[in-house]
């Protein structure tokens, strides 16, 4: 006969549970002595969303063994509880935090972009070009993909409950802490490029009549070569920024 073990998740890992194991303890079947984040993924919850599991009251990582008869609890990150002795299940955050996008993310990466982040995004991306290329250079994988964030080369990752690009912004900035690390206008959102300044002369004929005659101030992106200026939609990207 298969061995369990009682579960209870807390808070938004819950958004993974279906709704009857939501915030409830519940009894789950296993065969052998599988480690706690096999069973854990295989309920629903990415590894990337924990920071803290407790089986019978001892905080354990990620290998540890269920033999049957265990109490586990799976919490995610603690914003303000001090859980300094307990063991950490997520790496320590990012100083400059890096991104990396699903094929579905195109808008919200240009958000991303605008802030100053460092955000890759490609429409021909496969899940595992982007989980190796987040091992390699430390990027936080965003999605609505579970599957991707289950992963093992996965270790930073954050998938999204909103749907709307903008909802989605606002959700990544508060879920990571973003706020107080923007640098705006700084990257491409076209390219994800570093912007820099540009004498007029230098992009002159590239600019449409009008532009050239009303503004005098221009950005140059170092990758693409797309020029910005400050127009209409520049203060809408502002109101954009502010109201994060």
């Amino acid at each position: 006969m298969p061995d369990r073990a009682e579960f209870r998740f807390y808070e938004e890992l819950n958004d993974f549970l279906p709704t009857a194991r939501r915030k409830v303890s519940f009894a789950h079947a296993f065969a052998g002595t599988p480690a706690v984040v096999d069973v854990v993924e295989a309920l629903g919850v990415p590894h990337t969303e924990i920071d803290l599991i407790l089986v019978d009251g001892a905080s354990v990582g990620f290998d540890h063994r269920l033999r049957g008869g265990e109490r586990v609890a799976v919490y995610p990150l603690f914003e303000s509880l001090d859980i300094a002795p307990l063991v950490h299940l997520r790496p320590e955050p990012l100083r400059e935090p890096r991104f990396i996008l699903d094929v579905h993310l195109g808008r919200l990466a240009r958000y991303i972009r605008l802030l100053g982040f460092d955000a890759l995004y490609a429409t021909d991306y496969e899940d595992a070009q982007i989980a190796a290329r987040a091992a390699a250079e430390s990027r936080i994988v965003l999605t609505r993909d579970k599957g991707l964030l289950k992963r093992g080369a996965v270790t930073r990752g954050y998938w999204l409950r909103q749907t709307a690009p903008r909802a989605q912004l606002a959700e990544v900035v508060a879920a990571l802490d973003l706020r107080g690390k923007f640098k705006p206008f700084t990257r491409c959102m076209a390219c994800n490029g570093a912007l820099e300044v540009v004498a007029k002369e230098v992009v002159a004929e590239r600019l449409p009549p009008q532009i050239r005659e009303d503004f005098e101030e221009f950005g140059h992106c170092t990758g693409c070569e797309k020029v910005y200026w400050a127009g209409s939609h520049y203060d809408r990207m502002r109101e954009l920024i502010a109201a994060l």
